[in-house]
């Protein structure tokens, strides 16, 4: 699983894996944040972050069961259950346990993290945290991890096509 601040990277290392025949769960959040936007809501996490989590947690836990299910051996995901909370925690929000019951009961093999990069980080539609916010998002990702007892796989600064190679090459290594 690849986790990491907002961009960091995720999404185009795990479109190069895609590209190059890997099966991936690409992330959803951006889907669940333009069908709101299309509905009139600019930021749904912003203003109902609850029934935004909820929508993702009901997104993320059918990737998990489709994966499940798949005859593949490596599946990579772009970003995965603990994400949820993790934001929820750096909102401060209060959140109902199944999130944390969620994540426990759904665990990923391997754990790939982006950490925040300054020189490729941009904002968008979707995207709306300054690199200040990515920074501080980053350690509640990590935080949420290591409570759940994951070994971070931290994933180096590098070319889109390095960075894939670095998580392929780990894998042959250590899986």
């Amino acid at each position: 699983m690849l986790i990491g601040a907002p961009g960091t990277g995720k999404s185009s290392v795990l479109k190069h894996l895609k590209s190059s025949g890997f099966y991936c769960m690409e992330e959803i959040s951006r889907e669940i944040t333009i069908r709101a936007q299309e509905e009139g809501i600019e930021q749904l996490f912003l203003i109902e972050p609850i029934l935004f989590s909820k929508l993702l947690l009901k997104g993320r836990e059918d990737q998990y069961l489709k994966a499940s299910k798949s005859s593949n051996n490596l599946i990579f995901f772009d970003r995965g259950l603990p994400d949820i909370h993790a934001y929820l925690d750096y909102t401060k929000e209060k959140y109902p346990s199944y999130f944390k019951k969620s994540s426990k009961k759904n665990r990923y093999d391997y754990v790939f993290i982006f950490k925040p990069w300054k020189e490729i980080f941009i904002t968008d539609s979707e995207r709306y945290e300054s690199f200040k916010e990515a920074t501080i998002i980053d350690m509640y990702l990590e935080k949420s991890y290591e409570d759940l007892n994951y070994s971070l796989i931290e994933v180096p600064f590098d070319t889109i096509e390095n960075r894939s190679n670095f998580i392929l090459n780990w894998l042959k290594i250590n899986a």
